[in-house]
């Protein structure tokens, strides 16, 4: 995994903010992290919704392609409530709001309309987990 995630961040700078490959026409972020405890920063390439009405907000998905268990990145950006985050040619701050309940589901049944993978990922951790939603809202 840390290959293919060095390879598409290298990907995404050269092509201000676009990559190729499954990916290719999906908006794609950058987020970046500090460890809880080691407090080391890790960089994660994610797909994002974007907010219909707000600009400056997204909306990510600590879905680890279906796995049994959360991202590491979902639990550091919760646990630090902010973050930064690239996207197209732009770096800045976020702030970090985990999305629950019916506004949880709603976001998450746009993205899996959009980008059906996600509807896999759901069967996958179904009665396992529910897979995390978090809005990132310029600071």
């Amino acid at each position: 995994m840390s290959d293919w995630n060095t390879k598409t961040i290298e990907e995404f700078r050269a092509n201000e903010g676009r990559v190729g490959g499954n990916f290719e026409g999906a908006p794609m972020t950058l987020l970046h992290s500090r460890g809880r405890t080691s407090g080391r920063e890790y960089v994660t390439p994610t797909m994002y919704l974007p907010d219909e009405t707000e600009p400056d907000t997204i909306y990510v998905f600590a879905t680890k392609r279906g796995a049994p268990t959360n991202p590491d990145w979902y639990r550091n950006l919760t646990a630090a409530g902010d973050g930064t985050v690239e996207r197209g040619t732009e770096t800045y701050q976020v702030i970090v709001r985990e999305l629950t309940g019916a506004e949880r589901d709603r976001i998450y049944a746009e993205q899996a309309r959009r980008y059906p993978g996600f509807v896999e990922y759901e069967r996958r951790t179904a009665g396992v987990r529910t897979i995390p939603v978090l809005e990132l809202k310029r600071a």
